[in-house]
């Protein structure tokens, strides 16, 4: 698997819809004002739509039938969830508030501070859901092995993401909507989830996995790419002010997000290392805790604080930065093979 070509420009194509966006809401306000009518349990509707049409695409690729192999050499599992899950949202976390809270205090209000904070925290409690395929594969990780840490790590999201966020939102002082909270995982996690198992059980069944896999889900493609330019389009409308009035802002949130990322990512590699696993492992390993589902941290974000966009811009520089922070991790990953023991992890799915 290659990098596509939209996935590659992602940064580029982020950069063209802030632009539009903002020019939206500064021009044609009316538009964002009309759309932002039709919500729900503070979840914005069309904004919803939007994040399903990007998700569900995305599960699609996963196959949880896969976790009957999570017994198969289980050291590369072990290393993934204890990054994931017990080092990564707590690092995201400390690095955040250090920066927003510290170090860029006199360069942010407090009130925006709080925001920035609770948008890391959504990225810091949401590893990587499909991105991390394409990073496997262009450090050669092990594509049978990939995909189990994909579906476990799926797994792992419906029962700690809520106490995770709750957690940390609490001790970050920010007033947590535990209903907003939990329905949104029900509603961009479990829903798709589950739509996106059954569609794949059905269409296996009766037309094979070769043409799943094949013709099926790369129909998909173009339709996601749409859901979330669509979606980064009107979320920046509805964003044009703040944007306009801190621009220097998308700068003081990346660095924060760039510096945990290559954290993580050195974390599980080195741990990796330590744990003597095979290069396409340790790849994979060091790239899912690295990159983020920034998708479900976008949908929540907008779901539990609506009236406070500078969350969700927070999470939207997490896509900002995304592409070309991991490009840069591949080729750290390509260039050091010769760390890890010689030959490749048998492990194919049975």
């Amino acid at each position: 698997m290659k990098i596509g070509f939209f996935e590659k420009y992602l940064t580029i194509f982020v950069l063209i819809c802030m632009l539009i966006g903002v020019l939206i809401g500064r021009y044609l306000s009316a538009i964002p004002d009309f759309l932002n009518q039709f919500e729900f349990a503070s979840v914005n509707i069309p904004i919803g739509i939007l994040i399903w049409i990007m998700i569900y695409p995305m599960m699609l690729k996963v196959d949880f039938t896969s976790v009957k192999n999570v017994g198969k050499k289980p050291k590369g599992l072990y290393l993934t969830w204890i990054v994931n899950w017990l080092i990564k949202p707590f690092t995201m976390f400390g690095i955040a508030y250090l920066f927003f809270y510290v170090i860029f205090s006199n360069l942010i209000p407090a009130n925006l501070q709080q925001d920035y904070l609770a948008g890391a925290v959504l990225l810091g409690a949401a590893p990587c859901t499909a991105m991390v395929f394409v990073w496997s594969s262009l450090t050669r990780g092990n594509p049978a092995y990939t995909l189990v840490q994909v579906a476990t790590n799926d797994l792992i999201v419906l029962v700690l993401f809520v106490p995770i966020v709750g957690l940390l939102l609490g001790i970050g002082g920010i007033s947590v909507p535990w209903v907003t909270l939990f329905l949104s995982v029900f509603l961009f996690v479990v829903i798709p989830l589950v739509a996106a198992s059954l569609t794949r059980y059905f269409i296996v069944k009766h037309k094979g996995i070769e043409f799943f896999n094949t013709r099926f889900v790369p129909k998909f493609s173009k339709i996601t790419i749409s859901g979330l330019l669509l979606t980064l389009i009107l979320i920046f409308s509805l964003q044009s002010e703040l944007i306009i009035s801190n621009p220097l802002h998308i700068v003081l949130i990346a660095i924060p997000l760039i510096l945990q990322t290559f954290l993580i990512f050195f974390i599980a590699y080195f741990g990796a290392r330590k744990l003597r696993l095979t290069h396409d492992v340790a790849a994979p390993a060091g790239m899912i805790g690295a990159s983020n589902f920034f998708e479900l941290a976008v949908a929540v974000a907008v779901a539990l604080f609506p009236l406070n966009p500078g969350v969700a811009l927070a999470t939207i520089v997490g896509v900002l930065v995304e592409v070309p922070v991991m490009l840069m991790l591949v080729k750290i990953a390509n260039k050091t093979k010769n760390w890890f023991p010689k030959g490749e992890l048998n492990y194919e799915e049975t």
